[in-house]
């Protein structure tokens, strides 16, 4: 057990260190792009039917791009629950789908049908947990995500007939879009009060946050 979690604990600060890098890819000219493209498109950030959570008179608005198949949305999650914990009141967390990877579409129809029966944030939090066991990029395993599901007492002949709502294909669907419009070119790319994080990683997000309040 030890060993695992070791390795798991190795494997999450490489990822969270590739992730810090990625930031360096971005020319000035990238840079000024994102900032124009958010506020060209400042109504894409955020829409009615979006997952929220936290106070709507919240000082800062989060929006996060993310791939439920992201190994690195998975490595920077805790983080941001950490920062919502330590800024309780004081951060809104607004989540949106940017699908990169080969079954992330199923998974975040998964999501929104969870959605529909209040489980929406303890689902992606399990998700993301399990993500080694399913989310494999080499041998990936999405139908394993049945068998997690009694974990959250949930109806899953429901969930069944709810993934098959025409209106969450189409809020999906619209979140890839609002994505493209606003420059989102890799998860998980952060959104503060409407302007992009464009150094990204953990210190970098919270001095951004903290710079808001």
């Amino acid at each position: 057990m030890k060993k695992e979690k070791i390795i798991l604990t190795l494997s999450t600060i490489a990822v969270l260190i590739s992730f810090g890098l990625m930031g360096w890819m971005y020319t000035q000219k990238d840079k000024k792009e994102m900032m124009e493209a958010a506020q060209k498109n400042e109504t894409s950030l955020e829409r009615n039917y979006s997952p929220k959570l936290g106070s709507e008179k919240a000082k800062v608005t989060l929006v996060e791009f993310l791939d439920p198949e992201c190994e690195s949305c998975r490595a920077f999650y805790p983080y941001v629950k950490k920062l919502m914990k330590d800024n309780e009141g004081n951060i809104r967390l607004v989540v949106r789908y940017a699908l990169f990877h080969r079954n992330s579409g199923f998974v975040a129809t998964m999501l929104e049908g969870l959605r529909k029966q209040g489980k929406y944030w303890e689902a992606l939090e399990l998700f993301f947990e399990k993500q080694p066991e399913w989310g494999s990029h080499h041998n990936p395993k999405p139908q394993r995500l049945w068998s997690y599901l009694p974990k959250l007492n949930v109806d899953i002949e429901q969930l069944k007939k709810d993934m098959q709502d025409p209106q969450i294909i189409e809020n999906i669907k619209q979140d890839i879009a609002d994505g493209k419009a606003l420059g989102v070119r890799a998860t998980p790319s952060f959104f503060i009060n409407g302007k992009p994080l464009q150094e990204f990683g953990y210190i970098q997000l919270k001095n951004a946050i903290e710079a808001e309040l």
